[in-house]
């Protein structure tokens, strides 16, 4: 009888394990990172970020890049060094969105920025939609 209950058991537990991985495999995963800073390594370990993101869930995640202040640069045309992944990731469906505030304060045009790159009126104000709305927050920091 103990022998039957502690088969029933772990019968159960695998179950439940099985379909817990499987529901993280089919959950959408939505991530927003904060980047606002001018450190060109943090821009580059960003993109490494979001590169192995999307390994772990190729088909069942959405990221936003918020960038503001100095963090801007990195969607800038003539200032980033990173257009080309910026460009492959967009195409992938990552969203580069540039703070309008920022923009303003540093003199930055729609322009100005790379053609993938959409506008927020506010930065911070975009994280913490996100957040209410249930996304991950990261941010990325100076290295």
């Amino acid at each position: 009888m103990k022998k039957t209950i502690s088969i029933l058991f772990l019968s159960v537990m695998a179950l439940l394990f099985t379909n817990s991985i499987h529901a993280q495999a089919i959950k959408e995963h939505k991530v927003v990172i904060q980047l606002n800073t001018a450190d060109t390594a943090s821009w580059s370990s960003t993109i490494g970020n979001i590169r192995n993101l999307q390994k772990i869930w190729p088909n069942n995640i959405s990221i936003e890049v918020v960038a503001h202040g100095k963090g801007l640069d990195l969607i800038v045309a003539n200032k980033t060094h990173l257009a080309n992944d910026v460009n492959a990731l967009s195409k992938e469906g990552v969203v580069f969105a540039a703070c309008e505030n920022s923009m303003r304060k540093h003199n930055v045009t729609k322009a100005d920025l790379l053609p993938v790159a959409i506008t927020v009126p506010s930065g911070v104000a975009e994280l913490v939609l996100k957040q209410e709305q249930g996304w991950a927050y990261l941010k990325a920091t100076v290295n």
